[in-house]
């Protein structure tokens, strides 16, 4: 069974199957003018949020794809990010530089996650 939230036309903002949580591409919705300091804080936000609704939290990540528009915001991203993820649970994570889809966007991240024990049942 897979279940989904936040289901729209285009896509699903996450999907479990099997404990497994798939977060879609979480982007700077509030925030899409900010420097990458403030769009990295947000979207990690949505992040957390989303993997809370799902019964997870961010110990239990899996996998993480960092999108930057400019790879040479990767050491001001990676200040957010090092402040936000959990010791000892660093996922593996690729950081790319890639054309994201709103030009002011300076961050996608997608992430995959465990949900916690009890929820997976």
């Amino acid at each position: 069974m897979i279940r989904r939230l936040h289901v729209g036309p285009r896509l699903s903002e996450a999907a479990i199957a099997h404990g497994v949580i798939h977060l879609a591409g979480q982007v700077p919705e509030n925030h899409p003018e900010g420097d990458i300091a403030a769009q990295t804080r947000e979207v990690l936000g949505h992040v957390e949020r989303l993997l809370a609704e799902c019964g997870s939290d961010k110990s239990r990540l899996l996998s993480v794809q960092i999108f930057l528009a400019d790879i040479a915001d990767i050491a001001a991203m990676n200040a957010v990010w090092d402040a936000w993820v959990v010791p000892g649970a660093t996922p593996p994570r690729a950081t790319v530089q890639a054309a994201l889809a709103d030009p002011r966007w300076r961050i996608e991240v997608v992430v995959t996650a465990l949900q916690a024990e009890e929820q997976a049942r």
